[in-house]
């Protein structure tokens, strides 16, 4: 079974890595690590933030692995804003609809359901259910900013709605599997939408310039910055668990079969 996993920047993945070993892989340009579970082959991708840098990625990474081997599961995760105030930093959830905020032409709805059995899965292992995530192109810095996306769903990102509609478009099943990086009533300590590099990653004097500009925001960053991280650590014993989980449940019997027909 050859499972992906996607992470839009490397501050999300690297707890993970420091559980399990991974070796680097520059795959045609895109950052790849790879480890094995079993007879499970996992392949991490860092996308970069944001639903065009998403899609991108995932366009290119299909299409490479298609000349070889498909993947047969696409795991969206990372980290996400809660819009709900019942779920907290540090929780793991795994919606089953994901809505863009924009309308897609190739797609007659702007939702998309995720895999139930690979949700299930998550869900046993002790996810939350959150059942609607919304993806949007932007970062939201205020409270107000997420109550008013509140009423169409629990949790927001920028990338899982591109994820798994493309990895849905290449046959493989897919499920969203992320941590909750900031609570529904909270603001975030500046505005990361100024913060991004050409690569959409977060750029550390780009931080620093909106530090110059308000210093006293620095210890609600140092604590925004622990309170990620913390949930991002969470985040890598989940997914570990999880992808063990398919292994040996017989999801990967069950890949097989269903390739095979």
């Amino acid at each position: 079974m050859r499972v992906l996993v996607t992470f839009a920047v490397d501050a999300e993945f690297a707890p993970w890595r420091k559980l399990r070993k991974f070796r680097f892989i520059d795959f045609d340009g895109l950052r790849l690590w790879r480890s094995e579970a079993g007879d499970t082959e996992i392949t991490a991708l860092v996308t970069g933030m944001g639903t065009q840098s998403a899609a991108k990625a995932m366009d290119l990474m299909m299409r490479l692995a298609d000349q070889n081997q498909r993947f047969d599961i696409c795991i969206s995760s990372g980290l996400a804003g809660a819009l709900e105030e019942s779920l907290s930093p540090g929780d793991i959830i795994a919606p089953q609809l994901l809505v863009s905020e924009h309308r897609h032409a190739d797609l007659q709805s702007d939702q998309i359901s995720v895999d139930p059995e690979l949700r299930q899965q998550a869900l046993n292992g002790g996810a939350k259910t959150a059942d609607c995530l919304l993806t949007v192109d932007r970062v939201l810095v205020k409270q107000s900013h997420k109550r008013s996306c509140a009423s169409r769903a629990q949790s927001v990102d920028m990338e899982s709605f591109e994820i798994v509609k493309e990895a849905c478009a290449w046959g493989a099943r897919s499920v969203v599997v992320r941590a909750i990086s900031d609570s529904a009533h909270e603001d975030l300590p500046i505005n990361f939408n100024l913060t991004l590099s050409k690569k959409n990653e977060i750029s550390v004097a780009k931080v620093i310039l909106q530090l110059a500009k308000n210093p006293l925001v620095l210890p609600a960053l140092v604590r925004f910055g622990r309170q990620s991280q913390k949930a991002a650590a969470q985040l890598a014993v989940f997914l570990d668990g999880y992808i063990q989980r398919l292994e040996s449940s017989g999801t990967n019997s069950r890949v097989s079969e269903a390739a095979a027909k």
